[in-house]
């Protein structure tokens, strides 16, 4: 495995592979709950109406409107980070001091990214974009990502690494644990960019952001 930023990897195919990276990711998530939301969703609709019509339709609706609006919010946020830093990665995280870009290629496919972003202000680097292809998952990338933006980190004289995520599988706030990062806070109800936060985007999709910080050394 290779971890590094080239200009073989063109801005369009590190965006497709973002997209293909997130969608993928999110979409798994999404129908487990939704089998976890169908299941509860059937059981308690027949035991309060004793209606096997509403017992089938209610489901469905509540599923229905969980994926639109997971999907929309989803699809909102890439198009945001594909318009942003994502639009030109060279310029945005190879050319600014302090910052930088890696990808993981295995068998020369592009199978996991994660970037760094200096902040000099308060002498951090924010560890972002880390996304690993889940049929490579178990084989130490994603660690071997994090080490990476540590190790810059460590080498351009920063303090401290931090990183926020919405993630809900526990596999990655432990890998985050596993590389030395603190849990520092979290806020609910976190609105990503392209959210509404209308009443019924509320009511069928809600966020949880996780802060952690790992302290490289004292100030």
């Amino acid at each position: 495995m290779t971890t590094s930023y080239t200009p073989l990897y063109s801005a369009r195919k590190l965006q497709i592979t973002v997209v293909d990276l997130t969608m993928k990711e999110e979409l798994k998530a999404e129908l487990k709950y939704r089998l976890f939301l169908f299941l509860i969703s059937i059981v308690i609709c027949f035991v309060v109406t004793k209606s096997f019509l509403l017992t089938c339709c209610l489901p469905i609706f509540l599923m229905g409107m969980r994926y639109y609006f997971s999907r929309k919010v989803i699809l909102h946020y890439l198009d945001c980070a594909l318009h942003t830093d994502m639009s030109d990665i060279e310029q945005y995280y190879m050319k600014p001091p302090g910052s930088c870009f890696w990808v993981a290629v295995l068998d020369g496919n592009v199978v996991g990214i994660v970037a760094a972003r200096g902040n000099e202000e308060d002498n951090t680097v924010e560890l972002r974009r880390m996304s690993v292809d889940s049929n490579y998952r178990g084989k130490g990338i994603a660690k071997a990502l994090g080490r990476k933006v540590l190790e810059f980190a460590m080498l351009n004289n920063y303090s401290s690494v931090v990183l926020g995520t919405t993630a809900v599988k526990m596999a990655a706030h432990r890998l985050y644990e596993s590389l030395g990062f603190k849990h520092v806070g979290v806020v609910e109800h976190y609105a990503l960019p392209g959210m509404t936060r209308s009443l019924l985007e509320r009511m069928f999709f809600q966020l949880r952001y996780h802060r952690y910080r790992l302290q490289l050394r004292e100030e």
